[in-house]
């Protein structure tokens, strides 16, 4: 009998961290099973998933770029916190179904749980990118009540972005004009929350850098880049620099796979393990 397998499809998809990272919660466990990655283009998704469908050994997928908006058409059951989002990360399949969710949002979540824990007078985020994964940051950080501001291409990009969500209000604003200075002075921002995260690719190893220029960046702001590769982001290194609280990309993407691992694998992973896993992951 096969032993269970779950994978991560994306394309490119040579690049992923997660077959590493759930290798290492299976042989922890002492779990008998096994996680790939697999490259699957947008053309050879129904195919696909016909033939996973097929095979009882199969216990499910996570989703990278660029499929995470495309799989929904293959689902024929999404969360509702997925469907809200609009896109899903995570596909099991329960009672001869597909079922959809995404676990992007809790993963975003769970490093900024002390700072989320106290009460603010107001919170922002502005965030950088508008794909699927700025899709359930954002979704995420409306709920924890923060005014999100989009910073897209252009800024027709980032209304349509928000409509899109059902968020009621809002900011919209273009890439470029964060990436030139301002000469806005902020006030001390006391009892604030100030976040900024880029949710693009601007900063991955092969991609130019993002262009912000650091006087839109409130004092005293959490920077937090979802690029894990490298783990010192151009974004991240002038972040630290200035003094300010950063966010690496791994803690993001070892908060949504644990919460993958566990509908694919029916336990919980050693999460008391994170800083061997994280030495593994850099190393």
């Amino acid at each position: 009998m096969t032993a269970p397998y779950a994978e991560v499809i994306g394309d490119p998809i040579a690049q992923s961290k997660s077959p590493l990272i759930h290798r290492f919660w299976l042989d922890a466990l002492g779990i008998e099973g096994d996680y790939r990655a697999t490259h699957v283009t947008a053309q050879a998704l129904p195919a696909f998933f016909a033939e996973r469908r097929a095979d009882p050994a199969w216990r499910g997928c996570n989703v990278t770029v660029p499929h995470k908006q495309a799989v929904l058409a293959h689902l024929d059951w999404i969360d509702p916190t997925a469907e809200a989002i609009g896109a899903v990360n995570v596909i099991v399949p329960e009672g001869g179904r597909l079922c959809g969710y995404n676990s992007d949002a809790a993963g975003f979540l769970e490093p900024l749980a002390p700072y989320l824990g106290a009460t603010h007078l107001y919170r922002m985020a502005r965030i950088f990118g508008a794909g699927g994964a700025a899709r359930a940051i954002t979704h995420a950080l409306v709920g924890e009540g923060f005014d999100p501001v989009i910073l897209a291409r252009t800024i027709e990009k980032a209304r349509a972005f928000l409509d899109s969500l059902g968020v009621a209000g809002g900011h919209a604003a273009a890439l470029g004009d964060f990436a030139r200075p301002t000469d806005f002075v902020f006030d001390d921002r006391v009892g604030l929350l100030d976040l900024v995260v880029n949710t693009t690719p601007l900063g991955m190893t092969g991609q130019p850098p993002l262009a912000i220029d650091f006087s839109h960046v409130p004092p005293n702001a959490i920077v937090y880049d979802i690029v894990y590769a490298p783990l010192e982001t151009p974004l991240l290194a002038e972040a630290r620099a200035r003094g300010l609280r950063t966010i690496d990309g791994l803690e993001m993407l070892i908060g949504q796979a644990a919460a993958a691992f566990v509908r694919f694998f029916g336990a919980s992973p050693p999460r008391d393990r994170d800083a061997d896993l994280r030495a593994r992951l850099v190393g």
